[in-house]
């Protein structure tokens, strides 16, 4: 008898903000195949007996490549068991929740998705910015900033993210925010766009550097600022400093 795979969203960092589906689907788990992402203390949540499997991907560096993820899923789910795949923040959102459950598909596994609270809203938020309001941003756009390096993946449309869309939230972009800042700025936005970094979003170690699209790739290098980092562009960033409550702001060295 076949077992079942669980799609949950850990949320963004803060364990609290797991949902209550995905916690309960933690508690009942035979098998927990989790990202590096997501805060340990979730894993606390696992039935004493349940296997737990860290499959975490660091840039350059995959702990156990995606393809055997796949056969994983599908392999303890052949033998009845009850897998959750744990992804950080939602698993929809640059997750490839779409690829694994077609996997499971192929293989006549059923699964089922349980959305979570995806960092590109949640650490906004944290830090003060909500990423649309009347006043600023009508529209807002997630984007991946870390992109695939073969001919299939499709190309950036800068024009229209630059000129089309109020607010722009970057995932994974940390490495590339000198192209993302130069490919903005060549393709309409204007150089004085605030911007905010916001690293380990909503967790106690969280930090938010804020600049201009001008210059603040070059006040990340000062200060060294590390992924991982949701990056903000937009006016709604200018909300930040009356409604920051959360967290540490760095200074310009």
């Amino acid at each position: 008898m076949s077992g079942i795979v669980y799609f949950v969203g850990a949320g963004p960092g803060d364990p609290k903000l797991i949902t209550v589906k995905g916690m309960e689907c933690l508690q009942k788990a035979d098998v927990i195949v989790y990202d590096r992402l997501l805060n340990q203390e979730l894993l606390n949540y696992a039935p004493s007996h349940a296997e737990l499997i860290d499959c975490g991907k660091r840039k350059d560096f995959h702990t156990i490549p995606q393809e055997e993820i796949n056969q994983i899923l599908v392999e303890h789910a052949q033998k009845g068991r009850i897998v959750v795949r744990l992804k950080g923040g939602d698993p929809s959102i640059f997750g490839r929740v779409g690829e694994e459950a077609e996997f499971c598909t192929d293989h006549q596994i059923p699964f089922e998705m349980v959305p979570g609270v995806t960092s590109g809203i949640a650490a906004p938020l944290y830090a003060g910015i909500p990423v649309t309001h009347r006043n600023y941003s009508a529209s807002v756009t997630f984007v991946t900033g870390h992109r695939r390096t073969d001919q299939e993946a499709p190309e950036i449309d800068w024009g229209k993210l630059a000129q089309g869309v109020d607010t722009l939230v970057f995932y994974m972009g940390m490495s590339n925010l000198p192209h993302i800042q130069e490919q903005l700025m060549r393709h309409g936005r204007s150089f004085d766009t605030p911007v905010a970094l916001i690293r380990w979003g909503t967790m106690d170690q969280q930090e938010v550097l804020t600049g201009e699209l001008w210059n603040i790739a070059a006040e990340a290098a000062k200060v060294n600022f590390k992924s991982p980092v949701i990056i903000v562009v937009g006016e709604v960033v200018r909300l930040r400093e009356k409604l920051q409550w959360f967290g540490k702001e760095l200074q310009y060295v």
